[in-house]
């Protein structure tokens, strides 16, 4: 079976599989800790003041649906992202929240994007860079679209720092590395973001670091490793059985209160220049 990261192919995948991803992207982007994350760097890009944003690879919609709650925008909200599924998942979210007059999905592939030079006044990647295959294509392309000033906001994790705390460090490397190959395709790319947003033609004005970590008793890795049993088969890394043993010894250990779980994630505001 050909390893593959199942959020870089989520225009092929089954739909049972989607369902697992919507439940997981949702999980995360509604934990207080995302929210932070996520309006830490809105803010920082006086998102109210623009008319048009675009959110690439916007998923299940959540940073869509949040630049459009927030009571001081304004304007209105296109979401992009490969897969339909995810897509249709979104226009019902939006509508049961109330500020589907705001925003707007559509299919379409963020490497190359049907839209005129300088369409919005803002874009945000929120979660998209590292599951990109061409992910300085898609720098150029969120240029293009943004007008000559206008901000662009990346955020992802640096899942290269993404682990799990086990009896035997060597099998947690090696379990760490397996599943950030199950789900990520670029594990090291926000350090790599300064250069890329410069080869981009785009200036940073401000980054946002954050470390998000579960110590003794799992909250915000909790969805993480139920849709690992799930996810990690369909990658083709590891099976069924050894996934759900990894996962069964994680919770419990939280249950024990001797929980381990930690990633670093990055914001970038990046100005087109």
């Amino acid at each position: 079976m050909p390893i593959f990261d199942v959020y870089g192919v989520t225009d092929t995948l089954p739909e049972p599989i989607l369902d697992v991803i919507v439940t997981r992207l949702e999980a995360r982007g509604q934990h207080p800790a995302f929210q932070r994350m996520l309006h830490e760097y809105l803010d920082a890009m006086a998102i109210d003041q623009a008319a048009t944003v675009l959110d690439l690879g916007c998923g299940t919609g959540v940073a869509a649906r949040a630049i459009a709650a927030r009571p001081g925008f304004a304007g209105t909200v296109v979401g992009i992202d490969l897969s339909p599924h995810l897509i249709a998942t979104a226009q019902q979210l939006v509508a049961a929240e109330g500020v589907g007059h705001r925003v707007r999905f559509r299919v379409g592939d963020t490497r190359s994007l049907d839209l005129p030079d300088g369409a919005f006044d803002a874009v945000v990647a929120h979660t998209l860079i590292s599951h990109v295959d061409d992910p300085q294509t898609v720098l150029t392309e969120a240029r293009r679209v943004v007008k000559p000033g206008g901000l662009l906001g990346i955020f992802d994790g640096d899942y290269a720092s993404l682990t799990f705390g086990q009896p035997d460090p060597e099998q947690g490397k090696a379990d760490d590395e397996t599943i950030q190959r199950a789900v990520i395709t670029n594990p090291r790319i926000m350090r790599q973001m300064p250069l890329m947003l410069r080869e981009a033609g785009l200036a940073i004005v401000q980054a946002f670091p954050s470390v998000v970590a579960d110590i003794g008793t799992a909250d915000f890795w909790v969805p993480l490793i139920e849709a690992l049993r799930r996810l990690v088969p369909q990658s083709g890394v590891m099976d069924e059985a050894t996934i759900n043993a990894w996962a069964d010894a994680r919770l419990r250990e939280s249950t024990e209160g001797v929980f381990f779980g930690a990633s670093t994630f990055y914001a970038y505001v990046a100005r087109h220049t």
